[in-house]
């Protein structure tokens, strides 16, 4: 069983973004909840299950992993909702063609709209039965051509013919280049197509997008209601007079939830979004969800009805997408307790059966009630997501980000020494008034605390974010195109953005791989190393001088690299950096030859991990190399 807690890191907003565009990570990719999958990440970004048979479009299983695109028919499965859309057209015996489609671009196959799916359940609630039964959602990736995509999505449509056809787009930081081009393309082969927008991209700053230009209506903020009402009409009439409609924020008890749309290959192929709450009280300027008043429950009986639903038909990844999990203690221990009732069942020696889940957490608030329940999981199990992001107080002060920094820096290094709880914890550099020297010493008391890992963000400017009050004061310019990361500020150049961002990937291949642990040591903490952050950004001035790349560095060219590095720059003897990489590659599971360990690695019959998954191999290590 594996569960992650991300103690808040404010990325995306769960109301306006994510997957992960929730605050400021960008890399996964859920779809939100609200308006075409506001609420879901990063990072993050799963296929819908059809309610009837639970097969998809295309009859049989349409979904193709090479291409990376998922579709879901309406409540009849391929019966009720292809079968139109293949032939074009409805009769009294045949079924309508599908004329409402929902589709996105997701990061990777294993990200998913969770929003989307909210957009889907409540159709039938908000828009009817008859619009339910002629919804379909298509997923694509962005590695799919863009004449692909449309090419695939005017097949589901079928045939202009005088019935109305809709497609709405779910928007975000990481796609409005790719989605801006897919819309351009099908209103030109179709015009008479109704395009609706909704994301976090387009909840904000309107007036300038081509993307909005573009389309026919655009939703900002949620959409579960307001996307099955606004098809009703464009549907049965009247007409709506307003191209950008706000969308209507209704009680959470009048949203349905979007559970039952994920289908077995999601449950067992992709990462499985979900939500205990929306919204978050805290005001951090840089990140969607300080537009919130609060945050909102949905009725837990309920929601915990759903994850049982899950865990019976054989989900055992859970992520949550709650901006503050740990916010309202009674709701944290009731969920943490599910998943502790199910360990026993769940592991049953299986490892393929162990859990997943993922959880944000405040990081400054875990009480004795929390941590004796956190304390009760097995190792492999936890993953706390710790957001940071500064420990300067006027940095903090004056983004509003309220933290106590001695509360934070406690309850991680209890999580460390008492829990089993692997740990990501987060900085972000760039921030208003924040120069490279604070950001150092930052680095490096969250280092001492000894963290799995430290992930390194840049600080991007999203839409509708007040970050932005401090572009003139503060001098940040930020990049004029998606995803607006800021070039350089008041206190910090452009040079040392960009060294810093060669340190940020340099830091991810080595540190939070895990691979390096003891050589790590030896470059962060030997005789005459200044401090952990000013010696690893020396390495990787060095790295990029020598190697000109920060991508398509395997392991072996780090070994390399390394061994180079501690011998010929810091003067450690080669027996010594032999010694660390020698452990650590053998103990990371590679199996090829670099030129610095030739002669010397084992001869082995196996990969010491073989058969588990990227993210549970580099989870092992970090544990192997923590004892």
């Amino acid at each position: 069983m594996f569960v992650h807690i991300l103690l808040a890191k404010h990325h995306f907003n769960v109301r306006h973004g994510h997957a992960k565009q929730r605050c400021q990570k960008t890399h996964h990719v859920v779809g939100g909840l609200a308006a075409f999958g506001c609420g879901g990440d990063a990072h993050l970004e799963l296929g819908a299950f059809g309610l009837a048979d639970g097969v998809f479009a295309g009859g049989g299983f349409s979904q193709n992993v090479d291409d990376q695109d998922v579709a879901i028919p309406g409540e009849k499965g391929v019966a009720g909702g292809v079968a139109g859309a293949r032939s074009g057209h409805a009769t009294d015996n045949r079924p309508m063609a599908p004329r409402i489609l929902l589709t996105t671009l997701n990061a990777k196959y294993i990200h998913a709209s969770l929003g989307l799916r909210y957009l889907l359940a409540n159709m039938a609630r908000h828009g009817g039965d008859d619009l339910r039964q002629c919804t379909v959602l298509r997923e694509f990736t962005l590695q799919r051509p863009v004449a692909q995509v449309v090419d695939a999505l005017l097949a589901e449509l079928g045939p202009q013919e005088d019935g109305v056809q809709i497609v709405g787009c779910g928007v975000y930081i990481w796609n409005v280049v790719q989605t801006t081009e897919m819309v351009r393309l099908l209103k030109t082969l179709r015009p008479r197509v109704q395009v609706v927008l909704g994301g976090p991209e387009v909840s904000y700053e309107l007036e300038a997008q081509e993307i909005v230009r573009l389309a026919d209506f655009v939703i900002t903020g949620w959409g579960d209601v307001s996307f099955p009402k606004l098809c009703r009409a464009l549907v049965h009439g009247p007409r709506p007079l307003m191209k950008v409609i706000a969308g209507e924020q209704a009680p959470l008890d009048q949203i349905a939830l979007p559970y039952a749309e994920y289908s077995d290959a999601d449950l067992a192929h992709r990462l499985l979004y979900v939500e205990a709450s929306r919204g978050c009280p805290f005001k951090c300027e840089f990140c969607l969800s300080s537009l919130d008043k609060t945050a909102w429950a949905f009725d837990l009986d309920a929601f915990l009805a759903a994850l049982q639903g899950l865990y019976l038909r054989g989900a055992r990844n859970f992520k949550f997408v709650d901006r503050t999990f740990n916010l309202k203690i009674d709701a944290s221990v009731r969920i943490l307790q599910f998943f502790l009732d199910r360990l026993p069942t769940a592991a049953a020696g299986q490892p393929d059966a162990a859990l997943f889940v993922h959880f944000e957490v405040v990081p400054d608030h875990l009480p004795e009630r929390l941590k004796a329940m956190i304390a009760q999981f097995p190792p492999g199990v936890l993953q706390f997501e710790v957001g940071i992001q500064s420990f300067n107080v006027e940095v903090q002060q004056r983004i509003s980000r309220r933290q106590d920094n001695d509360k934070t820096e406690a309850n991680v290094r209890w999580l460390v020494a008492h829990s089993h709880a692997h740990l990501h914890t987060d900085l972000i550099f760039g921030l208003p008034g924040e120069t490279l020297e604070s950001f150092a010493d930052g680095f490096d008391r969250l280092h001492a605390l000894q963290p799995h890992e430290i992930q390194l963000g840049i600080l991007k400017r999203l839409r509708g974010t007040p970050i932005a009050r401090h572009s003139a004061v503060h001098g940040m310019v930020y990049a004029s195109s998606a995803p607006y990361t800021v070039l350089h500020t008041g206190v910090v150049d452009a040079e040392t953005l960009q060294r810093f961002t060669r340190f940020s990937r340099y830091w991810d291949l080595v540190a939070n791989s895990g691979r390096f642990p003891q050589t790590l040591a030896l470059l962060l903490n030997g005789p005459a190393r200044p401090s952990p952050f000013y010696a690893f950004l020396g390495f990787a001035d060095w790295l990029w001088q020598t190697r000109h790349a920060t991508s398509g560095l395997s392991p072996e060219d780090l070994v390399d690299a390394l061994f180079d590095y501690l011998g010929a720059q810091l003067g450690v003897s080669a027996q010594t950096v032999q010694a660390a990489l020698l452990a650590d590659y053998v103990a990371s599971g590679a199996r090829s030859n670099p030129r610095a360990l030739q002669g010397l690695l084992p001869r082995r019959e196996a990969m010491l991990l073989e058969g588990a998954s990227a993210l549970v191999q580099r989870q092992q290590r970090h544990r192997a190399s923590s004892g």
